[in-house]
């Protein structure tokens, strides 16, 4: 018979489960800091000794690390997802720019679908409580704020959606995009009419999702990606015409009088 004695769960293990549950559904986040060793065995309900024999696995798994004099963090996980060389390789090629807006406009078109059936109430709380903060930004002329909320809002829904592998796969995506590999999002704040379009964008997709209109979120997800990829299209276009003016600029000024 296939019948195995039933036995009892070491609390080292129990702890190791929850911290890698609350991680791969991005609870935890890369480079957050854990609590004490105190505050985390209370809050845990097991002894200091089994909290320790949890966290030195979780380290060696390299889900969590150490900081000297600092303590315990979520391990950057997500730098594993593209290489430095091939980071960098982004970095230098604008059609990486445009293939990389493609890719979002198809995964976070699924995800809002996704988030508009399968988000709880309190998923789609979320989401509108980012998006008045952008709205919040957006009055205060904070365009820095209104920049990092603008990923924010977006990752909400990604979070919304309950697929843990795109979850971790467009944190990675995001990451880049924060720190400028892909384009600086500043670009996109840079008039007041756009940042008003861009405002009403995602205004759009907050209503459909907070009507739970799939069709609508997809949408509404659609256009506003298509604005941003032919608004960096005309960006780029408009620093071409630049430097072509300029070297003409540069080659009259050297002929001097006649």
């Amino acid at each position: 018979m296939p019948f195995r004695p039933v036995e009892p769960e070491k609390l080292s293990t129990a702890v190791i489960n929850q911290i890698e549950g609350l991680i791969l559904r991005g609870i935890l986040r890369p480079g957050e800091r854990l609590p004490s060793e105190r505050e985390l065995s209370e809050r845990l309900g097991v002894s200091r000794p089994s909290l320790r024999e949890a966290i030195a696995a979780l380290q060696e798994e390299g889900l969590l690390a150490s900081k000297a004099g600092s303590g315990i963090y979520v391990a950057d996980v997500l730098g594993s997802a593209f290489s430095p060389a091939l980071t960098r390789l982004f970095a230098r090629n604008d059609d990486a720019v445009f293939d990389y807006l493609s890719f979002r406009r198809d995964m976070e078109g699924l995800a809002a679908e996704r988030a508009a059936r399968l988000g709880s109430d309190t998923d789609l709380q979320v989401i509108n409580a980012v998006y008045q903060k952008m709205e919040s930004a957006h009055d205060n002329l904070s365009q820095e704020a209104e920049a990092q909320l603008d990923a924010d809002f977006h990752l909400a829904i990604i979070e919304a959606s309950h697929n843990v592998i795109m979850l971790h796969m467009m944190r990675s995506m995001y990451q880049l995009l924060r720190e400028g590999v892909f384009y600086n999002r500043q670009v996109m704040f840079k008039q007041r009419t756009t940042r008003d379009t861009l405002l009403e964008q995602h205004k759009k997709i907050n209503t459909a999702l907070q009507a739970r209109n799939p069709a609508a979120a997809r949408a509404a997800i659609d256009d506003h990606l298509g604005f941003v990829e032919q608004a960096l299209r005309d960006e780029v276009k408009a620093q071409a015409n630049e430097d072509i003016a300029r070297q003409r600029f540069e080659h009259e000024k050297s002929k001097g009088p006649k």
